[in-house]
């Protein structure tokens, strides 16, 4: 942060700095110190940054766009949310907005991933036969080391064999 009683840069400007600029052009760093009113002539928003989603969402809507014109009056019965709070906020308001404004969301879903319908990967749980499996294969290891300890040969060699047979016939 500028020290605030650090003048702004800008000729002709007595307003304390609030902003400090630093430019890296060429591998040359130049830094400068701007007062609120300037940074913001120079195009700089000193404001802080907003939800990614937010900045998303208005370059999505963006002004002049065919959502920019309003929600049709309507609003989400249950928490009373609109369009144009949705654009701004970036966040439905609760579960029923995805049904109020579902004809509004597939557009804006339809402009940002090129569909409206998921297309990706699926979320597939873990075969509950895998892991019988494999608990039941790391048993009989374990019951093959406990007759091995005990010297217990002729239960080890019947173990073993089952260890083979359990590992051949792993479920795919």
């Amino acid at each position: 942060m500028p020290d605030p009683k650090r003048p702004c840069d800008v000729d002709g400007c007595d307003e304390p700095a609030t902003v400090h600029l630093t430019q890296v052009v060429n591998n040359e760093s130049a830094t400068h110190y701007l007062c609120r009113k300037c940074a913001r002539d120079k195009g700089i928003r000193s404001e802080p940054a907003q939800d990614p989603a937010v900045d998303l969402l208005a370059q999505i809507f963006g002004p002049g766009s065919p959502d920019d014109a309003g929600t049709d009056g309507r609003s989400c019965d249950s928490c009373g949310m609109t369009m144009a709070t949705f654009r701004d906020a970036g966040r439905l308001g609760c579960s029923r907005c995805y049904t109020v404004f579902e004809a509004r969301l597939r557009r804006v879903l339809s402009r940002v991933h090129g569909s409206s319908r998921h297309a990706g990967k699926a979320y597939m749980p873990p075969d509950p036969n895998l892991a019988a499996h494999g608990d039941r294969l790391a048993e009989l290891r374990r019951s093959l080391q406990r007759a091995i300890a005990a010297e217990d040969f002729e239960r080890a060699a019947i173990l073993r064999d089952q260890v083979r047979s359990h590992e051949l016939s792993e479920p795919s």
